[in-house]
């Protein structure tokens, strides 16, 4: 990553549960990034949402893009309890040593007068281009990755949150 950039934690699933959370996330970068690189236990696909400062009310929206050499397709919605992170054709794979590849830019994260915007691009078995918005003007401090349905990602999922400095 480039100089301006600074990791602020890394996690790892768990193997019993389909939450990741980033806590106690302060306003000292202009934006922050969120790489995932995960998989499932099961076999279950499942979509990821995120969600900030654990507000899970109908404050999110999300525009989405797809393809995948053969096909391509849109999505989008509102009034949504979280932001799309991966859909459509990315579901994160429960394929042995299959690995999704999620990266969001959450913009102007500490800004408290104006809506949060995302912009995620996906990769799989396809890719995507995902915007987000959280209908809200507080600074982001917490950040909850969550799954649908039962998935559980594995203990060899990661998640790194980077922040990252005026240059």
């Amino acid at each position: 990553m480039a100089s301006t950039y600074t990791p602020i934690a890394t996690t790892t699933g768990n193997g019993s549960s389909g939450v990741v959370t980033f806590n106690s996330i302060s306003g000292s970068y202009t934006d922050l990034i969120l790489i995932a690189n995960a998989r499932l236990t099961s076999s279950t696909a499942s979509l990821m949402t995120m969600r900030f400062n654990n507000d899970s009310g109908t404050n999110y929206s999300f525009t989405a893009l797809y393809g995948t050499g053969t096909a391509a397709g849109s999505n989008r919605a509102s009034s949504q309890t979280g932001t799309l992170i991966n859909g459509q054709i990315n579901y994160i794979p429960s394929a042995a040593n299959t690995f999704f590849y999620s990266q969001t830019n959450v913009l102007n994260y500490s800004n408290a007068t104006t809506y949060k915007t995302l912009l995620t691009r996906t990769q799989e078995n396809g890719t995507e281009a995902i915007v987000g918005l959280w209908r809200s003007t507080s600074a982001i401090t917490r950040i909850d990755l969550l799954l649908d349905s039962s998935g559980v990602f594995t203990t060899d999922s990661t998640f790194t949150l980077w922040g990252i400095l005026n240059a």
